[in-house]
């Protein structure tokens, strides 16, 4: 114990071993989807799935790892929702790379993270974040992870003419996803330990009941990792063609990550006058896991907005984090066990901690317009785009825009000028991912 209390300062971060391992298994639980989804997505691709599983295991447990022990902050890592669809069906299908070319350009932009997080330039991108944006992230979050949550609970559903309505409240999914989060937030209130793990388990337990969920078995030998490892065409990437998509890449893992680690760390109290203290170690930890994945054979890994739910449930340092890759190694041979919990059990979790991130916005300057509408801005589109980094990208452009317009340009820092004529031209000779 005294080992772990020399490595993660727990008794100054005001946890100890059970409540980070606790805070460790909801955090995984909350994303554990992403073992699955992650092959079935770059499947699309062309890569064999099989070995996308293991890449996709072996990449989240690497990153974790170095976030919890170099980094000690309770923010777990894995191949990033979004990345992996722009990868597969923009880059691959859309404009007809192999998906060796488009590993080789994720590693590109794994090397360029790693460059500017060495020179201290990101650290210096976040710092120059404006406060009323940085409180919008965290709000922003909040909502991108309630559609998420909403969704994965049947509670919302795509519509043709209004793109979201009401889903089958009749459905089984449905009604558990509800009665998991009545229960969650019960328990909170009543200050009950691990109020959301045990949300999780007993709509796991339900599912099994009234469901029809099936127990696929606990135990299962990992498949090969050599259809994909050191697969990358670097050369490819270097293309003229490609370096857009480098670009593009570099772009949104940039401001995805950045947003997920200011969003969860404030959300833990662990930061100090708007600042995280060991902030250029959690970036060199997760621009190194971007290239250590596209070597594996998997998209580009990023911060989790998932492990808000870990930091609900009481983490605080990094031994939350190497709980997550332990569990994700361990997933290598008990993938039918950890396929077991339904996106509908951990949606409860994720719509209660965006509950709680929404009041973020409380400490907005309302009266300010020049300050209230840019939060306003990227906290809204993060959900509407399905996308923190358009989030923060439309939240830099127009507090710049409204800054000039007023005449209080000199307030905007310069390196807030440069981000936001950077995603201009991002928008308008690129695109969107």
């Amino acid at each position: 114990m005294s080992a772990l209390e020399r490595l993660f300062k727990l008794k100054e971060h005001g946890t100890d071993v059970r409540t980070e391992l606790l805070g460790g298994l909801t955090t995984f639980l909350t994303m554990a989807y992403i073992i699955f989804v992650n092959p079935s997505i770059l499947g699309d691709a062309g890569m064999p799935k099989d070995a996308v599983f293991v890449a996709t295991c072996v990449a989240a447990a690497l990153g974790s790892l170095v976030m919890g022990l170099y980094a000690n902050y309770p923010i777990a890592m894995a191949p990033g929702m979004g990345l992996n669809a722009y990868f597969a069906y923009g880059v691959v299908q859309g404009m007809g790379y192999s998906w060796e070319a488009a590993l080789g350009a994720v590693f590109i932009s794994g090397l360029l993270f790693v460059f500017i997080s060495v020179i201290r330039v990101r650290e210096m991108i976040i710092n120059g974040i404006p406060r009323s944006v940085r409180i919008a992230i965290t709000a922003g979050i909040g909502l991108f992870l309630a559609i998420i949550s909403l969704k994965n609970a049947g509670i919302v559903a795509a519509h043709p003419a209004t793109l979201l309505t009401l889903g089958d409240l009749h459905a089984t999914s449905a009604l558990l996803a509800i009665l998991g989060f009545f229960i969650i937030v019960a328990l909170e209130r009543l200050r009950v330990k691990g109020a959301i793990l045990i949300g999780i388990v007993l709509v796991t337990f339900l599912s099994f009941i009234v469901a029809g969920n099936q127990f696929q078995g606990i135990v299962s030998a990992p498949p090969s990792l050599a259809p994909t490892l050191l697969k990358l065409d670097v050369s490819a990437a270097l293309s003229i063609g490609i370096l857009n998509v480098v670009l593009v890449f570099f772009l949104v893992e940039l401001f995805d990550a950045t947003g997920t680690l200011m969003g969860v760390a404030s959300r833990a109290g662990l930061l100090r006058q708007g600042k995280m203290d060991r902030l250029n170690k959690a970036l060199l930890a997760d621009s190194s896991a971007i290239a250590a994945g596209s070597l594996l054979g998997t998209s580009s890994t990023t911060a989790y907005i998932e492990s808000a739910a870990g930091v609900q449930a009481g983490a605080r340092t990094g031994l939350a984090a190497v709980a997550v890759a332990l569990l994700f190694l361990a997933c290598l041979f008990i993938a039918p066990l950890a396929g077991a919990v339904p996106g509908y059990a951990t949606a409860p979790a994720l719509f209660y901690v965006s509950c709680l991130m929404l009041r973020e916005l409380a400490d907005l300057e309302w009266d300010d317009v020049t300050e209230s509408v840019p939060a306003v801005i990227t906290a809204l589109m993060m959900p509407f785009t399905y996308s923190i980094a358009n989030g923060v990208a439309f939240g830099f452009i127009s507090y710049s825009a409204l800054k000039l317009l007023t005449g209080r340009a000199r307030e905007v820092p310069v390196i807030a000028w440069i981000i936001a004529a950077v995603f201009v031209f991002r928008y308008m000779y690129i695109g969107a991912e």
